[in-house]
This record gives C-alpha cells, structure tokens and sequence, in this order.
C-alpha cells in the first residue's frame, strides 16, 4: 500500500475546484528556496494542510490574505498576523476565523463575543477566560460551552454549576468541587455523576452509597469503604462487587490467620522448678554473690 494518501497524490485543485496554477502565481518565485511546493505547501490549494504549510514556511505573507474569500486561508492567516490586524476579524462571517482571532487577542478584546451566535467561537472564548468574566458563560444554552466553564471556573464558585441541566456539565463539576460539596452532589439521578463524586469521596463518606442503584458505585464502596460497615455487600446481587468484597475481606483477615498459626506453631516454654533450683546452685557454687 502506498504511504502517500489521496490529497498527497491528487491534481492540485483550490477552493473553487479549479487546477491550481502555479505558473501565473504571485508566489512561484518561492519554489526555488522551497518557500511553497505542489501538493506541499501551496496558499491557492483548498487542502488545509498545504495552506498551513505555506504560512509555516512564509509567515510574512499572512497579511496579504486576512480578506481572502476562502475562510480556511483566512482563519490560517490569523495565526500569523500580527495582533493589532485581528479585531476586524471578530466580525468574520466565518467562525472558524473568528476563532482563529480570540485565541490570539487580549481577553478584553474578546469578552463581547461570550454572545457569539456560534458554539465553537463561545467554547474557544472560555477557553482564554478565567475568574469572574467565565460567570456569564455558564448559563450558556450549549452544554458543551458549559462544560468548558465547568473545567476553569475558580473553585470556590464552582457550587453554582452543581444543578446544571447537563449530566456531563455535572460530571465536569464533580471533578473539582471542593470536598465539602461532595455529599451533596452524591445524590445525582445520573450514575456517571455519582460515580465521579463516589471516587472522591472518604471511605467513611463512601459507607452512605452502599445500597447505591449502580453496581459500579457499590463496587467503589467494596473497594475502599471500611468492611465492617459494608457488610452487606457480601450478598450484593453483582457477582463483582461481592467478588471485591471477599477479596479485601479475606486480605484483612489473612495476616490475622497467619498470626494465630504461627502462635499455634510456637514451642512453649516453662521453668521447671528443679531447674530453677538447678541455676540458683550454679551461681552459688560459681562464688558470685549478690552486689558483687
């Protein structure tokens, strides 16, 4: 099988479908010092990787492309412009560039885009925000954006997402809430909530979700909760989590058992009289008296 892929082995074609022509281009004079390349590194190309590679090899060119009609040659050249050249970009009609300028521009510049119409210009905006100025984005309508506040929302604010509508914002939430809002969210009706809170949680705290719904949760308490108030476990209707139950159960007794065999085993010692008497004569008749 041929390493080279497809694109790699394709006529050059660009955005439109239309051959690439590398003889009327602005930029042939680069094939010389290998500044682009056919099916390489090529800015008419629609491929994206051959547009990035342009700008890789050629990143002064970036400037003159912030208003080409192909949005991919757009949202390439904005990694490379400098930065005073993409506040007009925020208006991109294409979210895709819109991006490409919020991950480059001063968080100031890009608080008004928390309201941006697209998720993904939403997500990459709370990607670059921290403390407070994330507050707004987690009532966010899209879950995922939500779920990106979740992951950088300061700790001690984070409570205020533990009731969101989305199970895997939750799940987020659970990852890192402070310990003292575990046993809150240990109630979740969603087990892969529950099952994040129960990882977390103490062994002593553990104890309360041993009648959990979810046999992985019940396996978690078998795992780490202390035994004697677990007990009931022994007969959980999941041949796993009995399973880790007899396992640690057994582990904990062992080195008890070995103990009483090994005392079992011992030869007992005892001082018969007439041996005692038997080393008084000795010392005595040795000459050794008391306090010499």
């Amino acid at each position: 099988m041929s390493p080279h892929t497809t694109a790699d082995t394709a006529v050059p074609l660009d955005w439109q479908g239309c051959l690439v022509d590398c003889a009327g281009c602005a930029h042939a004079g680069l094939q010389a010092t290998g500044g682009c390349a056919p099916r390489v590194a090529c800015v008419q190309d629609r491929y994206t990787r051959r547009i990035f590679t342009f700008f890789e090899r050629n990143p002064e060119q970036a400037d003159h492309y912030l208003d080409h009609p192909y949005f991919e040659v757009r949202a390439l050249a904005a990694r490379h412009v400098s930065v005073f050249r993409l506040h007009a970009l925020l208006n991109d009609p294409e979210p895709d560039v819109r991006v490409a300028a919020v991950q480059r521009l001063p968080v100031p510049r890009i608080l008004p885009l928390r309201k941006d119409p697209e998720r993904k210009v939403r997500a990459a905006v709370a990607q670059r925000l921290t403390g407070a100025d994330l507050v707004p984005l987690t009532a966010d309508e899209d879950y995922y954006v939500r779920v990106v506040v979740a992951r950088r929302l300061p700790s001690d604010i984070l409570p205020m997402m533990m009731y969101d509508r989305d199970a895997d914002v939750r799940r987020a939430v659970a990852r890192r809430i402070g310990d003292e809002w575990l046993m809150a969210m240990a109630w979740d009706l969603e087990a892969e909530v529950r099952l994040q809170v129960a990882v977390r949680l103490s062994p002593e705290q553990l104890v309360a979700l041993v009648a959990d719904e979810d046999w992985r949760i019940r396996h978690v308490v078998a795992s780490r909760a202390p035994l004697h108030r677990i007990i009931a476990l022994a007969t959980d209707p999941d041949d796993d989590v009995r399973a880790r139950f007899a396992l640690r159960k057994a582990s904990e007794e062992l080195p008890l058992l070995v103990m009483a065999a090994r005392i079992k085993a011992a030869p007992v010692l005892s001082l018969e009289p007439a041996s005692i008497s038997g080393i008084s004569l000795g010392v005595m008749a040795s000459g050794v008296r008391k306090g010499d």
